[in-house]
């Protein structure tokens, strides 16, 4: 062999060498990169419709601003004047009650729902679908009107009481009850938590039951003892994602009440949107704004926390055999 053929065949060697290593940098390097394509929608969408507004109004909510004029950087003033708002205590109060009254009956009404769908009879899949519709309507406007309407002083609850010889009431347009309706048309969007409540249903073990019916537990000693325990991860998730939902509630509260009457369905968010766009003090709103996002993160620490007290995980058992 010359050395012409040793030296092309070296050369060949190497050419297919750096070829593997080019094919092998391309791969790593382009996988990422179509990664990177995929979520690019979602990440730019992110970035200017989420990240960027929110870092904007954490500036506005220490400036003085109305979208007419320039934002006038003022300090801590607006959370100062909001320490001695009225209206803005007031908006706390209606919507803590409207947390602690909605969320619970939410959760019971979705919990209860999903038993009795939880059950091997027939035709149970359409009746699942049609248990699940509202839900799917129910944070509309056009179904706000709707309720709006029913509990009117014409409405179907007045008729039905009518019939029963109860005179009627202007739900509605009382203080003492308008609230209530608003917790009631939430308690009715139960669709949502109780899908979610189904599937947890689904992962609990079946032999658990047999073991219990052998025992002799009763049904209610079953639910006590397997089911909520076994739920508990699912009801932790419900809750916390209630919580949030209902601090933020406004289309209901804009739609059915308007904030009526004598602002005793005032939620905060709706009282956040009527500082903003109806007194176009968007450095006011954005402070208001951001007081909520640390109720909201405070609710939720604090459901986390004390979660160890009663939520029940699988793996914990298995870690301590």
């Amino acid at each position: 062999m010359n050395a012409q053929t040793v030296q092309s065949s070296d050369k060949a060697g190497l050419y297919k060498g750096m070829k593997a290593v080019a094919k092998t940098f391309k791969g790593r390097w382009n996988a990422p990169l179509a990664g990177y394509l995929f979520i690019a929608p979602w990440l730019l969408g992110f970035l200017i419709l989420q990240l960027w507004p929110i870092i904007q109004s954490f500036y506005l909510s220490f400036t003085e601003y109305s979208l007419l004029e320039p934002a006038r950087w003022i300090g801590l003033k607006n959370f100062q004047d909001i320490a001695h708002d009225r209206l803005f205590f007031n908006s706390l109060k209606v919507t803590f009650l409207y947390v602690i009254a909605s969320v619970p009956l939410k959760l019971l009404v979705a919990l209860a729902v999903a038993l009795l769908l939880n059950r091997n009879i027939r035709g149970i899949s359409f009746y699942r679908t049609i248990i699940y519709l509202p839900s799917l309507i129910g944070g509309s406007l056009a179904v706000a009107v709707l309720w709006r309407n029913i509990f009117g002083l014409n409405g179907f609850i007045n008729q039905l009481v009518i019939w029963v010889g109860i005179d009627p009431k202007n739900w509605i347009g009382t203080p003492s009850t308008a609230l209530g309706t608003l917790v009631l048309l939430t308690a009715w969007q139960f669709g949502s938590s109780m899908i979610i409540f189904l599937a947890g249903l689904k992962q609990i073990p079946s032999e658990l039951y047999e073991a219990a019916s052998v025992d002799g537990a009763s049904p209610l000693r079953k639910f006590i003892r397997i089911t909520l325990p076994m739920l508990s991860p699912v009801i932790l998730f419900n809750l916390i994602m209630g919580i949030i939902n209902a601090f933020q509630m406004f289309t209901s509260a804009f739609v059915v009440t308007n904030g009526g009457p004598v602002n005793s369905t005032e939620m905060f968010a709706l009282f956040l949107y009527n500082k903003a766009f109806g007194s176009l003090q968007m450095g006011y709103a954005s402070a208001l704004a951001w007081i909520l996002l640390v109720i909201i993160g405070i609710a939720t620490a604090l459901n986390f926390i004390a979660s160890k007290y009663w939520v029940f995980y699988e793996t914990e058992t298995e870690g301590r055999k």
